[in-house]
């Protein structure tokens, strides 16, 4: 009877604890070390600057501030029913379209040859590809999820069209974020993971791999073209691209940044030169944003970099754990799309900061300095964690379910 009451007490009381720990611990691990980084790759050039009050923990205080907010942005979304984020899809699409819109106008903020920036009077400045991120997962859930049993129809014609009825929103808000703020990296990162959930439910891999090969032929196409005539090329975008595939003859400006970070990237060795002890942090422009990943090279070596890298392959793997586990398609796709908006930005950033791909601003999650972006990734964790909230709650109750049978036919 004891043993029986216990098991009744600790199914009543588990609620309060069904959130995945690991995933919280390697989000906690991540947040941590990056402010660590940060503090380090942004000291001396704080101290240095009136910008920053001469103080040499300016950044680390501001990235702490947000960091706290973030995490109790994210146990307030962790309670929150995730099945209440569908009736707010169409409001968040059509918020997205309109914060892009109002880039165009005087709140718009310019820098570095880009308007990513909003400016609320009484509130600062925020970058609206953050929450519009979000909003692209929340939407691309609600709308994919409505059309999953036509995208997996055993038929041609019917599935593409569906799909294609799910990008072409998505499109709209591509083709603003490119021509309007001048952000090609956040631009692909949102067509990207709407891609990413469509590949994911939909039972056929050969349109994706087209597209991939169309894209490559393109890609190449271009750069043999603009190669060969770079005079005629127009635009940041395409100096970035030449500067890329021929960064010494750019090593002055454009392609500076990019070796920079290469030298710092060589010059860790296999264990680095020791936390804090980067010189290439004083060369590279704000090496505590899109670069800092060079500084962890040089100052963490080829082990710290690693388990930078291992550290984000578990996140990314406890994601895909809550994803198999959700309870319905809606949980499973907003997991998703956090997995694809997770993967998709660490890769590029990893991409560009090796010289990979040409340089473009994407940040690395948890280690660049941002307020908005940091909040609003750590709201996209509250999602799976409610998620996978409700998915041990379904899996409790269907336990409790057959307990009950298995009493009842006992008994019989």
């Amino acid at each position: 009877m004891a043993g029986s009451r216990k098991k009744k007490q600790d199914r009543r009381f588990s609620g309060l604890f069904t959130y995945d720990t690991n995933l919280i611990v390697a989000v906690v691990f991540l947040t941590v070390f990056g402010l660590i980084m940060i503090y380090s790759a942004s000291y001396y050039k704080a101290s240095m600057s009136e910008s920053f009050h001469n103080d040499s923990a300016y950044f680390l205080k501001n990235q702490l501030k947000w960091s706290l907010v973030g995490l109790g942005a994210m146990l307030v979304v962790a309670n929150i029913d995730y099945h209440k984020w569908r009736y707010l899809a169409l409001l968040g699409y059509v918020g997205s379209v309109v914060l892009i819109l109002l880039l165009k106008t005087n709140l718009g903020v310019t820098a570095y040859g880009a308007t990513r920036w909003l400016q609320i009077p009484g509130l600062g400045q925020f970058q609206v590809a953050e929450p519009i991120k979000v909003a692209v997962i929340i939407f691309s859930a609600a709308l994919i999820s409505g059309k999953a049993r036509t995208i997996q129809k055993s038929g041609y014609l019917e599935p593409i069209k569906a799909i294609i009825q799910v990008m072409l929103p998505m499109i709209v808000v591509f083709v603003l974020i490119w021509k309007i703020s001048n952000n090609m990296s956040t631009a692909v990162i949102v067509i990207g993971i709407t891609c990413v959930m469509i590949f994911m439910i939909y039972p056929r891999y050969w349109p994706f791999f087209l597209a991939a090969g169309a894209v490559g032929i393109a890609v190449t196409v271009y750069l043999y073209v603009l190669q060969q005539a770079p005079e005629a090329s127009e635009g940041f975008r395409s100096d970035r691209i030449l500067a890329w595939l021929d960064p010494y003859a750019y090593e002055s400006d454009k392609a500076y940044q990019a070796l920079q970070a290469l030298y710092a990237i060589g010059s860790g060795g296999l264990f680095g030169k020791g936390l804090g002890n980067s010189i290439q942090k004083l060369k590279i422009p704000e090496p505590y944003n899109d670069m800092i990943f060079s500084i962890v090279c040089e100052e963490l070596g080829v082990f710290g970099a690693g388990l930078v890298i291992l550290m984000f392959i578990y996140l990314l793997y406890r994601i895909y754990i809550i994803t198999q586990q959700a309870s319905d398609l809606f949980g499973r796709l907003l997991s998703i799309g956090v997995f694809g908006h997770l993967a998709l930005q660490v890769i590029l950033n990893l991409l560009v900061v090796t010289s990979t791909i040409p340089t473009t601003g994407v940040t690395l999650p948890f280690f660049s300095a941002g307020g908005t972006a940091t909040v609003f990734l750590f709201v996209e964790f509250g999602m799976v964690l409610n998620v996978e909230k409700y998915a041990r709650k379904k899996q409790e109750e269907q336990t409790v379910r057959v307990e009950r049978m298995e009493r009842i036919r006992y008994q019989g």
